[in-house]
Order: structure tokens, then C-alpha cells, then sequence
């Protein structure tokens, strides 16, 4: 059987653009999988459409929008799981007005299916004492303990994703001067983040104990279970959270919910407010735009409070006319009470 210009499009997109033009990460391209594979079984199952007899013609703006609808109805998909499988269909339609151009307007269509608007939550971030009272609590004489110690001290140290984090092998790491970590991010794009010494001898000392340092042992995951198989995502959630309810019993201030990310915001405010601009944060987290590195100064209520502070002790001390320039201005006067 020939297959259809929709089957051979996908193909091409998924495993050539995707991965060979736009650089994605494995883990972008199997979410934008999984959409497509979502979507063909709403077409066989509501549709009574088979993968194999599914042209580009038939998929419009009407048949999305209704498969948007069932994905918020029946499979109760949040807001944010619609708006990521909506922008796997956009991404693939810009894909066909280069390839495929004969059917524009369907595409431009599609294209203007809008994402539903999400209220951001609050940034969930530690204060020092908090973060101090987590980062005690690994035990230190044993195997285990350690590895949870250079782990969440990394996370924390690095500002990492925890894909980032998870994705590290040993020769990511350099302890000679200048000491670095090199993280692969969103897009594949590398950065290298300076170690402090601090840091430096503690992933020394796990490196000795786990026998990493030989040069053969370069292409080895930095943090494995104890299995001796690379980390998983949930892996990072649960030795985090481990500690973070140990350090609830004496610390009332950890009351918020806590992830792996929490540890990243938590090193861009600290960086914040210890005066560093919000250039060096952006490149220190990696994010391409700083506009999404503003979402720190906005979110830090000490830092307003100041700038408050700051413009309220201007306005005591004579900076400000006490009385308005317009009122001594009689012809201006006249002419407001006049009009």
C-alpha cells in the first residue's frame, strides 16, 4: 500500500526535522510522538478513521479543535497538557507550509487555534535556611548518603534542569581550575557553569570512592541507583523529597510543595539578590530569552519591598514639590476652570 502524503509528512518530521534541523531533545520529540499517537487513535476510535486512510485534507481546523475538546473532556487533560499537544500540531503545520504549501489557508487555520490561557503559579523557591537544613541531612558515612549529598548539592550549585543533572557524565565534570560542569540543555545547547571549590572537593571525594576517575570511566552517568543504571526523573523527585520531609519534623517553614525544580529557583533568586544582573543569570540558567529570566524579579518581594521603600524615603526628603506646579500656574489654573 502507498502511503498517505500525512504518514510520509510525520515520518519526515519526526525523525529528520525534529531531531536534524531543529536539534530538539529525544525527550521534546517523544512528547510530539506521543500527541500524533493520541490523535490517531481519537480518529480510529471517534472518527472510525485508520492510520493508513488519513490525508493532510481531511485534518482542518474543525477535526482539532474537536480532538482539543476531547482531550479536556474525556481524557481531563489540564490546561498545560492541551496547550503541549497543541503545539506539537503547530509546530508540525509551519513544517508543511514549507513542504507541502498547496494547502496554506488549511494550515494558517490550524495555526490560529489559540492556547488556552494559564494563571503562572506562584515560584516555589527556599530560603538559605531551609536549603542548609535539606542539604544536612544526606548521610555522609554511607554510600548512598553521599551520592544524595553531591546530588542535591549539584542540583542546588549548578542551577541544573533535572534532565540536565540526570544526563551528566563523568567527563562533564572538570576540578582543575578553571573547575566547571558542563550541562546539555533544551535544543541540545551546552553551557559550562563554574564550580566552587567547596564543590569541587566534594565531587573530588565521590568520584574517588565510586572509582571515576580512571579516563575509561569518561562516558559513565555521574549519578547512578543502586542498581548501578543511570537516574531517572522520579529517582531525582524521591531523594529529594526524602530529605525534604525529614527537614518538615524541625523546620515549620517548609510547609510549600518542593520538586527537583524548586532547587533551580531557589539558585536564580539567591543569585538575585546578592546583586548579580539579570544578564548573568540568564546565561547562567540558560534560557535563551531574558524576559524568562525576569519572572525572578518579579517574583521577589524583598527586592520590591526595597525599591518601595527606596521611592517612598525620596518623596520625605524634598524630592517632590509640596505643592503642584499647576496650582501656581494661574493662567493654567483659569483655563482648567474655565474648560
Amino acid at each position: 500500500m502507498k502511503p498517505t502524503d500525512f504518514a510520509a509528512h510525520l515520518t519526515a518530521f519526526l525523525t529528520n526535522y525534529l531531531a536534524g534541523q531543529r536539534n530538539l531533545s529525544p525527550n521534546t520529540i517523544k512528547s510530539y510522538r506521543d500527541t500524533f499517537v493520541l490523535f490517531l487513535r481519537y480518529c480510529r476510535d471517534k472518527r472510525n478513521w485508520y492510520p493508513e486512510s488519513i490525508m493532510l485534507k481531511k485534518i482542518d481546523q474543525a477535526l482539532l479543535l474537536s480532538f482539543l475538546e476531547y482531550l479536556e473532556k474525556e481524557r481531563q487533560s489540564s490546561f498545560r497538557t492541551r496547550n503541549q499537544r497543541l503545539a506539537a500540531f503547530h509546530s508540525f503545520f509551519r513544517y508543511l507550509q514549507i513542504e507541502a504549501p498547496e494547502c496554506m489557508m488549511q494550515y494558517q487555520q490550524i495555526l490560529a487555534i489559540p492556547f488556552q490561557r494559564i494563571e503562572r503559579p506562584a515560584l516555589q523557591y527556599l530560603a538559605p535556611d531551609d536549603l542548609a537544613a535539606i542539604l544536612a541531612l544526606p548521610d555522609m558515612t554511607s554510600r548512598l548518603g553521599k551520592r544524595d549529598a553531591v546530588l542535591l548539592s549539584l542540583l542546588y550549585d549548578s542551577g541544573a534542569r533535572v534532565q540536565e543533572l540526570i544526563d551528566l557524565c563523568v567527563q562533564d565534570i572538570r576540578l582543575e581550575a578553571p573547575a566547571y560542569v558542563r550541562l546539555t540543555g533544551k535544543g541540545r545547547k551546552t553551557r559550562l557553569v563554574p564550580l566552587m571549590q567547596a564543590m569541587v572537593q566534594l565531587i573530588s571525594g565521590y568520584l574517588h570512592e565510586h572509582k571515576l576517575l580512571a579516563p575509561e570511566s569518561g562516558h559513565r552517568p555521574l549519578f547512578t541507583n543502586r542498581f548501578g543504571r543511570k537516574l531517572s526523573r522520579s529517582g531525582v523527585r524521591y531523594i529529594l523529597l526524602k530529605y525534604v520531609e525529614q527537614a518538615r519534623a524541625n523546620v515549620p517553614g517548609l510547609n510549600s510543595p518542593i520538586s527537583p525544580h524548586s532547587l533551580r529557583h531557589t539558585k536564580a533568586m539567591h543569585l538575585l539578590e546578592t546583586g548579580n544582573p539579570l544578564v548573568v543569570i540568564r546565561d547562567f540558567l540558560g534560557h535563551v530569552d531574558i524576559s524568562t529570566t525576569e519572572v525572578y524579579a518579579r517574583a521577589n518581594m524583598d527586592m520590591k519591598r526595597k525599591a518601595l521603600e527606596k521611592s517612598h524615603s525620596l518623596t520625605h526628603e524634598g524630592a517632590l514639590p509640596t505643592t503642584p506646579l499647576w496650582l501656581k500656574d494661574g493662567k493654567l489654573l483659569q483655563w482648567l476652570q474655565e474648560l
